[in-house]
């Protein structure tokens, strides 16, 4: 019979998942990112910072992928497990972003700099999608 893994295997997944992350072993990161999120569910999914950071990073694979909705799923994941993580809204803006999605883009970069002023770079996105929304506009499309 089969157990539920312990807290302590999780951690290890966890720890494996990011140190392939880091490595750039992309293939070898998501299947452990997945495999922590598994245990996650098992374990109710609580609400927590790493369960926020898996889906975060597993999101990124997904999106260096080029998989932009499936990484936007993650990342809206990530929200719901920490809404005051704002990586994850700064993650899913860029991709809204890119999509042509602006006004959802809008949002998110709104949403990062409401959680963390000094988030440059969404301060930078913000501004260039505001732009962008103006321009497209103009042209009436």
């Amino acid at each position: 019979m089969d157990q539920e893994p312990s807290a302590e295997v999780a951690q290890d997944l966890l720890s494996a998942a990011h140190a392939h992350f880091q490595e750039r072993r992309f293939e070898q990161a998501e299947e452990l990112y997945s495999r922590f999120l598994q245990h996650c569910a098992c374990c109710g999914g609580s609400k927590c910072r790493d369960l926020a950071t898996a889906l975060n990073n597993r999101g990124q694979i997904k999106y260096l992928r080029v998989d932009f909705y499936e990484a936007m799923d993650d990342y809206t994941s990530a929200i719901e497990a920490q809404p005051d993580f704002e990586v994850p809204y700064y993650n899913r803006g860029l991709i809204l972003y890119r999509l042509g999605y602006f006004d959802e883009a809008l949002k998110d970069f709104k949403k990062v700099l409401e959680i963390n002023p000094n988030f440059e770079d969404a301060s930078l996105s913000l501004k260039q999608t505001i732009r962008d929304k103006e321009e497209k506009q103009k042209r009436a499309y």
